[in-house]
C-alpha cells in the first residue's frame, strides 16, 4: 500500500508515467506476496486464485498503459493503433 500511496503523490507531483509505473508494480507485488503467503486467516474473504488474478491483471494493464501513454509512448503495440484508427 506504501508503494501505491507513493506513486499516487508522484503522479500528483508531475511525473505521471513514472507514478502509474510504481503502482502497477505494486499491484503485481500485491499478487506475488498473495501467492507466496499460505494463509491470511480470517483475512481471506475471496480465494487466492481470485486475488491473483485480479491484482495480477490490473499490475498488467496498469504498467501496459502507462507504457504507452502519451506522448512520447515507451512501447508501441501496433494492433492497438489500428484499433483506434477503427474506432474514432
Amino acid at each position: 500500500m506504501g508503494v501505491t500511496g507513493l506513486g499516487l503523490l508522484i503522479v500528483a507531483a508531475g511525473a505521471f508515467r513514472v507514478g502509474t509505473l510504481l503502482i502497477g508494480l505494486a499491484m503485481i507485488g500485491g499478487a506475488v506476496l498473495r501467492w507466496a503467503l499460505p494463509s491470511v486467516g480470517m483475512l481471506a474473504v475471496r480465494s487466492r486464485f481470485t486475488d491473483l488474478i485480479t491484482y495480477g491483471g490490473l499490475g498488467a494493464a496498469i504498467l501496459l498503459l502507462s507504457l504507452m501513454a502519451q506522448p512520447h509512448p515507451w512501447l508501441k503495440v501496433p494492433f492497438l493503433e489500428d484499433i483506434l484508427h477503427f474506432t474514432v
